[in-house]
């Protein structure tokens, strides 16, 4: 459980935050990038669950919100060396969070509209506010990836961020009427 009884401690005056490991990283570095981006996706996540009126879709952002955290947190312990071996280490992202996104996505996507466009990022609140979450997730994606071309990622946090912008794709079209309410993109309509 974890116990904040102090916001502030100061340790980052100088430009620097502390990682899992006992490590500090200067702010403007790749991985902070990274965990920064995950927190603002995770925020968007909360707007987007704020729209929906509980039940299983609520239920569904909020537990992702709980893996959005995991992720913030597997990418504060930077791993020791490239072989990443998940019961050596702290608290990792794992397959089966991905898994569980995929059976999701599965489950929503049965009973939607074929896609014969692409659709704009809108409609009703619920799924403009997730489109927001889908492309705040997608910078997310980037900056990970970014930070993984340089230092060692674990690859199953890579496959849950990206997984994760499919479902939200997903959802919001589930909060558009399953489809039917998507505003289709025309090319080239106003020109």
């Amino acid at each position: 459980m974890v116990k904040l009884n102090k916001i502030y401690t100061r340790t980052g005056d100088d430009g620097s935050t502390g990682l899992v490991d006992g490590s500090r990283s200067p702010k403007h570095s790749a991985r902070i990038e990274a965990i920064g981006k995950v927190d603002e996706a995770n925020s968007a996540i909360g707007l987007a669950a704020a729209a929906v009126s509980g039940g299983e879709h609520a239920e569904a952002l909020f537990r992702i919100q709980n893996d959005m955290f995991d992720l913030g947190a597997d990418l504060a312990t930077p791993a020791p060396d490239e072989n990443f071996e998940p019961a050596e280490m702290f608290l990792r992202i794992v397959t089966s969070q991905s898994e569980w996104l995929e059976q999701a996505i599965d489950r929503l996507n049965e009973n939607l509209e074929p896609l014969t466009s692409f659709v704009l990022p809108g409609g009703s609140e619920a799924a403009a506010r997730t489109h927001v979450a889908r492309a705040s997730v997608r910078a997310a994606e980037r900056s990970i990836v970014h930070l993984a071309a340089n230092e060692p990622v674990n690859p199953a946090a890579i496959a849950y961020i990206n997984r994760l912008s499919d479902f939200l794709f997903v959802l919001a079209r589930v909060f558009n009427d399953h489809g039917k309410a998507d505003v289709n993109w025309v090319p080239g309509a106003n020109r």
